[in-house]
């Protein structure tokens, strides 16, 4: 069948070549990609977000899956109306979407069906949410946006003046838009941190191989936060008996509350969770893939994600077995100078071969264009360098071996991805 992927990042990439090893697959084109997946896709000059180009792409070419990969367009409810049209779609309804686009839905939602995570409180009003904090004096805080915010909606206040700066942020001067209407206020959790995805189909779940992912800009977890530097898979800090706890306390509640709110959910689900000494907790939700989290967890899958995808829209994930290989996966993000921050774009990218790749690694591209004399970057986070390996050293060492060969102006990465 021919597939559509939507999305422009390295989590793309990363579906785009895993789709790319299924017999079942023809051709795979690519709303809108980027230059790096322009060597493994047809890319399709389409936003992300505009659901009417996308559902008439979809059926004028006959596509035969469609994969919402960001959160956004899964938010705006693309997949309903592809499956509305017809055409069949991997993610969740818009309604079930709102585990992510919404931290008050889905804190709520918790709360309600006593699925373990940190104590909370729900403003909309910034001087109400300051005096809450004030008279919790407890810090670190934490401050979330209750809606979507490129990954960025969360603030880990230390002090008082850093909690009275983020509700500024968030809610007055309204970095983030509508998101910042609302606010979570919330305990600030200790533990280690996993990432599950999970492969649902409304009814059945299916926790794929954890990974860790690495959010703070620079080495030792310092500065601000971001999309993600790095990942690595499997997470040490998961072992069976977390797991089992997990799947017990955590996931297959979440199944069924979500099917209980008449929202069941179909996709990948992505639970972000904290190790406490009081047992795994929620830290949040997503609705997709996680991103660099798909760049160590895909390579890992050796069932053909084809047949995975399908089985989640038709309800008989239960009747698949899903492998997995054997060893570890270390994906370092090389990102743009400035970023989280300002950065520039459109510089030269140096060490690729002509299909954006280098030898002893998988890059994925998160941020990258096609300029005059090859690649430039045209984001933040621009490469995901990827290894595998029989063991996490292994995988580590053979990924910053990659970077070591690969340059442009400015670029950063951390040197202490897969070190916690």
């Amino acid at each position: 069948m021919d597939i559509l992927v939507i999305g422009s990042g390295g989590r793309e990439h990363a579906l785009v070549r895993k789709l790319k090893e299924s017999p079942k697959t023809d051709t795979i084109y690519c709303c809108p990609g980027n230059g790096g997946i322009a060597a493994d896709a047809e890319c399709v000059n389409i936003r992300a977000v505009d659901i009417p180009l996308v559902v008439g792409f979809a059926a004028q070419h006959n596509v035969g899956l469609v994969v919402v990969a960001p959160d956004d367009p899964l938010a705006m409810g693309m997949v309903d109306a592809l499956e509305k049209e017809g055409i069949p779609a991997f993610g969740p309804t818009a309604a079930a979407a709102a585990i992510e686009s919404s931290k008050v839905f889905s804190k709520n939602l918790m709360k309600k069906y006593g699925i373990p995570t940190a104590d909370y409180q729900v403003f909309d009003d910034p001087a109400k949410a300051l005096a809450y904090i004030e008279e919790k004096n407890t810090f670190p805080t934490v401050i979330k946006a209750d809606g979507l915010a490129l990954g960025k909606g969360v603030i880990i206040a230390p002090d008082l003046e850093a909690a009275r700066e983020g509700i500024r942020t968030i809610m007055e001067d309204k970095v983030f838009g509508k998101s910042g209407e609302k606010v979570v206020v919330e305990e600030f959790l200790t533990g280690p941190e996993v990432s599950v995805l999970a492969f649902a189909d409304g009814e059945h779940v299916v926790p794929m191989v954890s990974s860790m992912d690495h959010k703070r800009v620079n080495d030792n977890d310092q500065g601000p936060n971001t999309g993600g530097m790095g990942t690595i898979a499997p997470n040490p800090h998961y072992t069976p008996e977390v797991a089992q706890r997990c799947m017990e306390e955590i996931f297959l509640p979440t199944m069924a509350a979500m099917k209980a709110e008449g929202r069941p959910f179909k996709g990948c689900l992505y639970f972000g969770l904290m190790i406490t000494p009081a047992g795994p907790k929620v830290i949040e939700y997503n609705s997709r893939f996680g991103d660099p989290e798909a760049q160590v967890v895909l390579p890992l899958l050796d069932t053909d994600l084809v047949d995975v995808m399908m089985a989640c829209r038709e309800g008989t994930l239960d009747k698949l077995e899903i492998r997995w290989k054997k060893g570890a996966a270390a994906c370092v993000v090389m990102a743009s100078g400035g970023y989280p921050g300002k950065y520039t774009t459109g510089l030269p990218i140096h060490g690729l071969d002509s299909h954006g790749q280098r030898e002893g690694v998988t890059v994925y591209h998160a941020g990258t264009r096609m300029g005059d004399e090859g690649l430039v970057t045209s984001g933040g986070r621009v490469l995901g360098v990827t290894a595998l390996g029989d063991t996490l050293e292994e995988a580590l060492d053979k990924a910053y071996a990659g970077v070591a060969g690969i340059t442009f102006e400015g670029a950063h990465y951390r040197k202490d991805i897969g070190r916690r």
